[in-house]
């Protein structure tokens, strides 16, 4: 049995509609929708989603764990949204922000520059 694919995936605060192979999830941050492969099935049982496989071929074995992957992170996106971080480990690196750029002493001789895109300005404070 797949180790991811037979974990339930907990919903929370989510909608979640089942109908045949379509799974619709719904929250505060939007909706997704999700076309299940036709050998994979789902099933909402109280606050959890069960993906199930019918055998245990290589290509249906895959899809298990990738279908139950998907509805996860479809339910963290409708719910806490999805967010992106940079860990910087190593001694001397350092990292800034100088108005609009990101300024990066990463090893080099010169620190490098790189302006941050326009949708992750949000997550930085000026």
């Amino acid at each position: 049995m797949s180790r991811i694919g037979k974990k339930p995936v907990p919903i929370g605060a989510a909608k979640v509609a089942v109908a045949d192979k379509l799974i619709k999830v719904e929250g505060p941050k939007g909706k997704l929708e999700l076309n299940v492969h036709p050998l994979i099935s789902v099933k909402l049982e109280g606050k959890d989603l069960i993906v199930t496989r019918p055998d245990d071929q290589k290509q249906t074995k895959a899809l298990h764990g990738l279908t139950r992957s998907l509805l996860a992170n479809m339910v963290e996106g409708v719910v806490n949204g999805y967010k992106k971080s940079l860990e910087i480990q190593g001694v001397g690196y350092k990292a800034e922000q100088k108005g609009k750029n990101l300024v990066l002493s990463v090893g080099y001789a010169n620190t490098v520059t790189v302006p941050i895109p326009s949708m992750w300005r949000w997550c930085w404070k000026d």
